[in-house]
């Protein structure tokens, strides 16, 4: 067994958790960053979903270095792809072209951004990346962890972290039930949190938000690249939810905004087509037409489709057995999406099967089913808060005749989605309705007892309604960034979270740092503050 030691100890290297890092070390602290699997970026890479973005991201909205990895994606593609001249002087050109997002893109590159800009401090030892490490225990004395212990997930070699503070930037929260961080999983009931779309009875722990194994796929017209048959296909082939209007392999689904049933077809005209509203050009993430013609032979597209959504059961608040038998049966789900689209789904033009489909998985670092690295989390457990951000705070219904979100004198950052929540564990259907651009308060990072206890990712103080829309990418980054700089203020001005957020002078002096150290937006302007989220997606999907 190794013990290592260091400043700040960030466990999970998702978006959040490398924000954290990137924060924390240019502050001047020392960092471990460790991850589960062997990429890092989380939901933009390792998850396989391109970025979840606002309608004004190309000019606001986000921190600066967000903006340097979004602006990395597309200089690496001008450097190293051969993008045609027009498309490469457009500042603002889509590789993907797909419908989800201004910047749909492959994970591999945007991986490659986020490792170099972590590379500087890797070099001279002021960060340390531990890959292939999962959180095993913890060590906790008088309200403050001292240490926690990682299994390295090839090896099982254990290693163990002595750290000041400790940041958890995990998909699902694994430190809150290690530590005995008291925090809360599941969706809350009215009766908790006054929320007019909190659950009316009860609260329900196991109500939680379905999750995604998603791939990506091209076409070749002529080929065939049916997979083997997946063991659980015959299910899904007869499957159909209560609450969902066709078979769940099938080109209908509920919409998420109505909840009324529509029909896409795969493909609605030529793939390589700029747009058309169909299922492949939804997140499309390689486009072939910004290349000169011939050079490559399929568009790519990443399947996060509402037919590959697995809701029959949850990952937290249940035996670790059964939660590894639900992210093996999401996967068997994406599986078996794909066979049926390569075997029995219905043409347009008439006749079943798309066999020419081909399933990539070299594009999401050659995994043993093809699928995507991680399963894509929508849900965390969530820390018990100082303060909760609640529905009332942010969604434009429950705010009644008030304009704006809740401004928060103790802002830390922004984001603005729609408050989008998926069918749930508890078969319930979508919750997809409009919020105000809003911030994000340091209350809400800070834990009700641990001292030194940090989260940055989805386990922050939002509840299941709520986290609906501080899930996606631009905000996690965000909730990351500011946590890590929060440790680092901490540690070098010799104070706590908690006396940071109660002393106005010192709250003061970190959201100084927080907006002109490091770029961080702590209020929207004003004319996008008082525009409310209406739609699902920037382009209108």
């Amino acid at each position: 067994m190794k013990e290592l030691s260091t400043q700040i100890l960030i466990v999970g290297g998702g978006l959040g958790g490398v924000a954290a890092a990137l924060s924390a070390l240019k502050m001047g602290c020392k960092v471990i960053l460790t991850e589960e699997t062997d990429w890092l970026g989380g939901q933009m890479t390792a998850q396989a979903v391109p970025p979840d973005e606002h309608p004004w991201i190309e000019s606001t909205g986000c921190t600066s270095s967000y903006r340097q990895l979004r602006d990395g994606v597309r200089e690496f593609y001008r450097k190293y792809y051969p993008l045609k001249p027009e498309v490469a002087s457009n500042s603002t050109f889509n590789p993907g072209e797909g419908d989800v997002s201004f910047l749909c893109h492959e994970p591999k590159v945007s991986l490659n951004i986020i490792q170099s800009m972590l590379l500087p401090y890797e070099a001279n030892c002021q960060l340390q990346v531990l890959l292939n490490n999962r959180a095993l225990r913890a060590s906790v004395d008088q309200d403050s962890i001292d240490s926690v212990t990682l299994q390295n997930t090839i090896t099982g070699e254990t290693t163990i972290i002595v750290s000041e503070f400790v940041i958890d930037a995990t998909e699902l929260g694994d430190l809150l039930p290690l530590a005995n961080i008291e925090h809360i999983i599941g969706a809350e009931s009215q009766k908790q949190t006054g929320e007019m779309h909190a659950l009316v009875g009860d609260p329900d722990p196991m109500d939680q938000q379905s999750i995604t194994a998603c791939f990506i796929m091209d076409y070749i017209p002529d080929g065939n690249y049916i997979i083997e048959k997946p063991s659980e296909y015959e299910f899904w082939k007869t499957y159909k939810a209560d609450f969902w209007p066709d078979l769940q392999l099938s080109w209908s689904y509920t919409e998420p905004i109505g909840l009324q049933s529509v029909t896409r077809q795969l493909f609605n005209g030529p793939s390589d087509q700029v747009a058309a509203e169909d299922m492949w050009h939804y997140r499309r993430n390689f486009y072939r037409g910004n290349y000169p013609v011939g050079r490559y032979e399929s568009d790519s597209t990443i399947v996060n489709w509402p037919q590959n959504d697995y809701w029959l059961g949850p990952l937290v608040g249940v035996s670790p057995e059964e939660s590894q038998n639900n992210a093996k049966r999401a996967r068997q789900l994406s599986l078996s999406f794909l066979y049926w689209m390569q075997t029995e789904a219905p043409r347009p033009e008439g006749g079943y099967g798309f066999p020419g489909l081909r399933l990539r998985g070299d594009a999401v670092g050659n995994t043993p089913d093809g699928l995507a690295k991680s399963i894509y989390i929508r849900e965390s457990r969530r820390i018990q808060a100082q303060f909760t951000v609640c529905e009332q705070h942010i969604g434009m219904e429950a705010r009644g005749n008030l304009v704006g979100a809740e401004q928060f004198s103790d802002s830390v950052g922004i984001g603005t989605y729609r408050i989008d929540l998926h069918p749930s564990t508890s078969l319930r259907t979508y919750i997809d309705i409009p919020s105000w651009p809003f911030q994000i308060p340091l209350g809400s990072l800070i834990p009700v007892r641990v001292k030194n206890y940090l989260p940055a990712c989805k386990n922050l103080g939002v509840t299941h309604i709520t986290n609906g829309c501080y899930r996606e990418h631009p905000t996690e980054w965000n909730i990351g960034e500011s946590a890590g700089a929060l440790a680092a203020f901490c540690l070098n001005s010799n104070k706590l979270p908690l006396q940071i957020w109660q002393d106005h002078k010192l709250l003061n002096e970190y959201q100084k740092v927080l907006s002109e150290k490091l770029g961080i937006l702590l209020r929207w302007p004003e004319e996008i503050r008082i525009t409310p989220r209406n739609k699902n997606n920037p382009l209108g999907f």
